[in-house]
C-alpha cells in the first residue's frame, strides 16, 4: 500500500520518529489510525447514548411529564452548584 501525506503531515511523522517515539514511519502511521478507530467508536457510542435520552426524554413529553423552566433560570441553577 502507498499513501501520500501533506508535507506538514510528512513532516510530524519524520519528527516522531527522529525522537524515537517510534522506530519508523509505519509505526506512526498505524497509532495515528489506531487512535482514530478508538475516536470513531467512542464517539458512535456518545451519539448512541444521546439518542437514547432523547427518545427518554420524547416519552415523558408524550405522557406530559414536563418542567417548567427557561434559559434563565438554568443557568442560574448551573452558576450555583458550580460555586457548591
Amino acid at each position: 500500500m502507498h499513501i501520500s501525506l501533506t508535507e506538514t503531515l510528512e513532516k510530524w511523522v519524520r519528527e516522531k520518529v527522529e525522537s524515537g517515539l517510534y522506530s519508523n514511519a509505519s509505526e506512526v502511521i498505524r497509532e495515528a489510525l489506531r487512535e482514530r478507530i478508538r475516536a470513531e467508536r467512542t464517539e458512535a457510542e456518545d451519539i448512541e447514548a444521546l439518542r437514547a435520552q432523547i427518545d427518554i426524554g420524547l416519552q415523558q413529553a408524550e405522557r406530559g411529564e414536563l418542567l417548567d423552566w427557561n434559559a434563565k433560570d438554568f443557568i442560574a441553577e448551573l452558576d450555583r452548584e458550580r460555586r457548591g
